[in-house]
């Protein structure tokens, strides 16, 4: 493919029409992926997530700063909320990011939800592969929120860091769950904030709590990302996430296990394609049936799997 040649030779637009195709399900996306493939598995992906208005952009913009000053190459995937108006991401990360946009070290790509994260974290999973083949060092993948749907989505990441700010009151209770699954570094934003210390100290609990804790507790740093304080502390953390994870296996363990969710979800997608594509013209009678109580779904999908499985 034209498109993964130039994008493998450090063309810009190609990289922006590889995210394009994968984004849009077009044709040549796969092809473009497999061309791909082979030159990835070099990059550190970073998994931003937290609540909304929680500074998550603001924070991205100064870590991706922080590691150009170390002089690391830096791809951003901002997963957006969808425009009601256009079907495609607002775009509100990209414009708070502006003071990255002229750095050609860094690059930013803004992907919408269109009103459903089912399938964003494939694709995303493939957006990171493409900015990896491309040759960044650190790619950032940063979600709108903290439900399910964007947990699937940080588990392209080998650190992820999870981002609250004071005020939060009973809502961290809400998510303590799923942050307590993900979260390898935990950053308190604003923390000039009344209250910052008293979350700290919530999270803390929360960790006491944890029947799963290794011998990794995750580390809780105080920043305000709108002034850049406490930025290198954080990113110190991560390193020290990074050093552990290699030096353990976790890193390696984590990789296995993210291609082998890779593979199954690519496999139930084009499982789940033939089978629509073989049913379309008996889908209606089907449901028909099924409102009618002719027969039930379970009966229905034993005899269609054992007619494709013959």
């Amino acid at each position: 493919m034209e498109v993964a040649k130039e994008l493998l030779a450090g063309n810009r637009l190609a990289l922006s029409r590889a995210i394009t195709a994968i984004e849009n399900e077009y044709e040549e996306a796969t092809d473009i992926m497999k061309e791909l493939y082979p030159h990835t598995g070099h990059a550190y992906v970073l998994g931003i997530t937290g609540p909304p208005g929680a500074g998550k952009s603001t924070l991205t913009e100064k870590i991706a700063k922080a590691y150009r000053e170390q002089g690391k190459t830096v791809g951003i995937i901002a997963v957006d909320p969808t425009s009601p108006f256009t079907g495609g991401a607002i775009l509100g990360d990209r414009i708070r990011m502006n003071s990255l946009t002229l750095d050609e070290g860094v690059f930013i790509r803004s992907m919408g939800t269109r009103g459903s994260l089912g399938g964003l974290s494939h694709k995303t999973a493939d957006a990171v592969k493409a900015l990896d083949a491309f040759g960044k060092d650190i790619i950032i993948v940063e979600t709108v929120g903290v439900g399910q749907s964007e947990v699937d989505i940080v588990k392209a990441a080998d650190t992820t860091i999870v981002v609250l700010i004071p005020g939060m009151g009973d809502d961290i209770q809400a998510i303590k769950a799923g942050i307590l699954e993900i979260g390898d570094l935990f950053t308190v934003n604003k923390s000039d904030l009344d209250g910052a210390d008293k979350l700290v100290r919530e999270i803390n609990m929360m960790l006491d709590l944890d029947s799963l804790m290794t011998d990794w507790r995750p580390p809780i740093s105080k920043v305000i990302a709108s002034q850049g304080e406490g930025i290198d502390l954080l990113l110190a953390d991560v390193g020290k996430h990074r050093q552990y994870i290699e030096g353990n296996g976790e890193l390696a363990r984590r990789r296995t296990k993210r291609a082998k969710d890779e593979l199954l979800d690519i496999l139930g997608a084009g499982i789940e394609r033939r089978i629509k594509t073989h049913i379309s013209d008996r889908l209606n009678g089907y449901v028909e049936q099924m409102k009618k109580h002719e027969t039930d779904p379970y009966t229905l999908v034993n005899g269609i799997l054992a007619e494709m499985l013959k």
